[in-house]
């Protein structure tokens, strides 16, 4: 109890993480994005600490619009990136520690009860609240594990020495990603998923 209250000594800094990066993690060579495939994304470093809460997947991708309807708009559905797949599995060296089926499905209601309207506003990015008129144009978005994945919004700590891996199956089309009049023919082409 004595050396608890020696407030005269010297301090202990424990600095032994001294930073925090954020490393990209890229598919295997001959993935495709094709409807109904599946897509991994292995991080084979094993001296590494991960941090699932905090980390993200970054989608890239184009919209195409194949045929046309004067007057009739067409807007990417709120959490659209999360209906772009049917399943979402988390594996920890090899271990399936969480998995999400029908990801828009089940992920949209969760967000708009927990997440709070200042969360919802820094969460643009990550295709959520997202109602902008579209016109075959390229678009971007990161989100969280936390948005996807109920493991991710529990457990707050690192991972040691162990092979993460993230598989996502692809929808079989993109009609509940697209909001807007059934004549409009549009297609998403995924050209990057981090």
């Amino acid at each position: 109890m004595i050396d608890i209250l020696n407030i005269g000594g010297e301090p202990i800094f424990d600095d032994r993480i001294i930073k925090i990066e954020t490393p990209t993690y890229n598919l295997y060579a001959n993935t495709t994005f094709g409807y109904s495939d599946e897509i991994r994304i292995p991080i084979q470093h094993q001296d590494l600490y991960t941090l699932p809460c905090e980390s993200f997947l970054y989608v890239k991708g184009k919209l195409i619009v194949h045929k046309k309807n004067n007057g009739t708009e067409l807007v990417l559905r709120n959490n659209c990136v999360a209906f772009m797949f049917d399943e979402l599995r988390y594996e920890l060296d090899g271990v399936e520690i969480d998995r999400n089926r029908n990801v828009g499905i089940t992920s949209t209601p969760i967000n708009y009860v927990s997440l709070t309207p200042e969360r919802g506003k820094i969460l643009k990015n990550a295709a959520w609240d997202v109602a902008h008129n579209v016109v075959e144009s390229y678009f971007n978005f990161c989100l969280p594990f936390n948005m996807l994945l109920g493991f991710c919004e529990d457990y707050k700590r690192i991972v040691i020495n162990a092979c993460d891996e993230l598989i996502l199956i692809r929808s079989r089309n993109d009609k509940n990603c697209l909001f807007g009049h059934t004549s409009v023919e549009a297609e998403i082409e995924l050209l990057k998923i981090q």
